[in-house]
């Protein structure tokens, strides 16, 4: 098994100061290792890739509701 300790801890850095490649690396890791709180944390870090694989899991388990506040909030 791979230490993906090493490979988070080299991309946090240039994570950190905007580097969208390496927020993807980060979010493919936590997407592979079945992370979602990693994910949600990339996502509000920015990382639109990172996105990609809450949807695909939200999707999966039926749970893309909106809720009925948001509903009443679109236009008719």
């Amino acid at each position: 098994m791979t230490n993906t300790n090493i490979d988070r801890d080299t991309l946090r850095e240039p994570a950190d100061e905007g580097n969208e490649t390496a927020l993807d690396r980060l979010a493919d890791l936590a997407d592979a290792a079945g992370d979602l709180g990693e994910l949600s944390e990339l996502l509000d870090e920015g990382s639109l890739h990172a996105g990609f694989p809450l949807t695909r899991r939200a999707a999966a388990a039926g749970d893309l509701s909106l809720g009925p506040s948001a509903a009443r909030s679109w236009p008719v």
